[in-house]
């Protein structure tokens, strides 16, 4: 997964100075960074602190573990019944 150029406390800065008044078109030059992108990340960080995006950075670790985790107990399940279907 590519990294952001920014930090989460960056990003949530630049929200910030947003929900202050600052129009976005002028965040974007000042930031060099999309508009896109500041929408994006007011989709996904907006109403966010620091400990609630720390905390949701922690979640989406362990979901990708846990899926990892199942994935190999779905193959290692396949191949069982496979290998007891053939006998």
């Amino acid at each position: 997964m590519k990294k952001s150029r920014y930090s989460d406390s960056q990003i949530l800065a630049i929200i910030k100075q947003a929900e202050s008044g600052v129009p976005v078109s002028e965040l974007c030059r000042e930031h060099g960074m999309s508009a896109a992108s500041f929408y994006k990340w007011r989709a996904k960080y907006g109403g966010m602190d620091a400990s609630m995006v720390s905390q949701m950075k922690a979640m989406e670790e362990e979901n990708r573990r846990l899926k990892r985790m199942y994935a190999d107990l779905s193959m290692q399940n396949d191949l069982l019944k496979e290998a007891l279907g053939k006998k």
